[in-house]
């Protein structure tokens, strides 16, 4: 069955607060509090126009939020839900997340993951984003990393 990635509508809200928290749930004892993703107001951001849903037959197996800031095109939340990781839902979003960049006349574009997320940082630093910041956001210690995605890659 084909996985689409598609807008997410004002219906998708609580399945996507519902992947989001199963996604980071696993990192609530780590970090000691819920990580951020899991506070986001999802309602407000689909009618944003800032999420977007991996879905199979209807089903939502994966979350994206996008926004453009002050530094860039930035992946605020990628979530992937426990029970569909390892399908490369993941790498599907960050490409596709890649070439809404694109598409919008960014280079580059970034995003930022706890301290204590390893096996995220992990990742991001294998699929080439590269550190460029560290600093404290709304009480959670943060890592920021960059990807080039100019033409070609």
């Amino acid at each position: 069955m084909p996985i689409d990635i598609r807008l997410a509508l004002d219906e998708d809200v609580a399945a996507v607060t519902d992947c989001v928290c199963q996604a980071f749930m696993r990192y609530i004892l780590r970090i000691g509090k819920q990580p951020g993703p899991m506070l986001d107001d999802y309602q407000t951001l689909v009618r944003q126009g800032a999420v977007y849903v991996a879905a199979q037959e209807g089903v939502v197996l994966g979350v994206l939020v996008l926004v453009e800031t002050q530094e860039g095109f930035c992946i605020e939340t990628i979530a992937v839900h426990p029970n569909s990781q390892g399908l490369g839902i993941g790498s599907k979003l960050l490409f596709y997340a890649e070439t809404k960049a694109r598409q919008s006349g960014y280079t580059s574009i970034y995003l930022s993951t706890h301290k204590l997320m390893h096996e995220s940082q992990s990742v991001y630093a294998h699929l080439g984003y590269v550190e460029f910041d560290r600093r404290i956001v709304n009480g959670y210690d943060r890592i920021f990393v960059r990807k080039s995605i100019s033409s070609g890659t």
